[in-house]
């Protein structure tokens, strides 16, 4: 395990090194597997599919609970797994590093920390402490001599600040300068906000959230953005399709929502043995 890892750490931190890649956002094994048929070089995890698969809020699952779920799908696929690890699973900056620590131990080629208390009365941590998170979270990564990939999230477009896109700047910048390999600013919707935040922490990569049919892949490279996500995106897709068909079923008593699901034999033919390597793999 532990050659495997390093060597998916080092294709993880190639990929952030020139060109533009989207990384996709599995919420389970399953569909994680697919992500990987399809060709991706790399997947990151969405705290808020795997929430849903519990029947839960985004940010209710426990840190026990998450990393038992990084663990399974960094064991399902041969590819670089980012961990979406929301504010670190802890309040302090010593226990942000404790978790961190645990984080690299399932075997993640990155994690993003966000800046986010999930506090509706103050929804950001004080940049001060939050440079201090970051940190730890730096300092445990490095201690642990792996090369895991540190992205760091400010959430400021997320949370309704009134002046997102200039505190996003201030942030990012702060982070940049605290040791985040990637900086991510989710909820950027036009190309001069993104344009702002590539320049602003050049030379470091920029990753961007495309969760709606904002912009394409190739808008995105041309505007110098190196990393593409799309967070929770693909399992509301996912969550749409089956609720207008319980919907269908139980308000109408028709089933004509479910003549556009795969067959069974379809899906079951995904997870065979030899079906799990990417599409055009010999």
């Amino acid at each position: 395990m532990a050659g495997d890892a390093s060597a998916r750490r080092a294709a993880f931190r190639r990929l952030h090194e020139r060109g533009c890649f989207v990384i996709p956002n599995p919420w389970d094994v399953g569909s994680a597997r697919y992500l990987q048929r399809l060709g991706f070089q790399a997947l990151a995890t969405t705290s808020a599919g795997f929430a849903y698969t519990l029947g839960l809020q985004d940010g209710a699952v426990p840190r026990a609970a998450v990393l038992q779920h990084l663990r399974a799908v960094v064991e399902a696929v041969d590819l670089p797994v980012n961990a979406d690890f929301e504010s670190g699973y802890a309040p302090d900056a010593a226990g942000v590093a404790e978790s961190v620590r645990l984080c690299v131990e399932t075997g993640v080629a990155g994690l993003s920390i966000e800046d986010s208390t999930r506090d509706r009365a103050a929804p950001l941590y004080e940049l001060a402490v939050a440079v201090e998170r970051l940190k730890a979270a730096r300092a445990a990564i490095d201690a642990s001599g792996t090369g895991v990939l540190l992205t760091a999230r400010a959430e400021c477009h997320l949370v309704g600040h009134p002046d997102p896109l200039r505190e996003s700047l201030r942030r990012l910048e702060a982070y940049a300068d605290a040791g985040a390999d990637c900086l991510y600013a989710p909820g950027l919707r036009r190309r001069e906000d993104v344009a702002a935040v590539v320049r602003a922490v050049a030379p470091k990569p920029v990753n961007v959230l495309a969760s709606s049919p904002v912009f394409s892949v190739g808008e995105l490279r041309d505007l110098g953005v190196r990393r593409i996500s799309v967070g929770g995106a693909l399992a509301r897709a996912a969550w749409g399709a089956f609720m207008r068909a319980a919907r269908e079923v139980a308000n109408e008593g028709t089933f004509g929502s479910l003549a556009d699901a795969p067959s069974h034999a379809e899906i079951n033919d995904l997870f065979r043995e030899d079906a799990r390597k990417p599409s055009g793999s010999s």
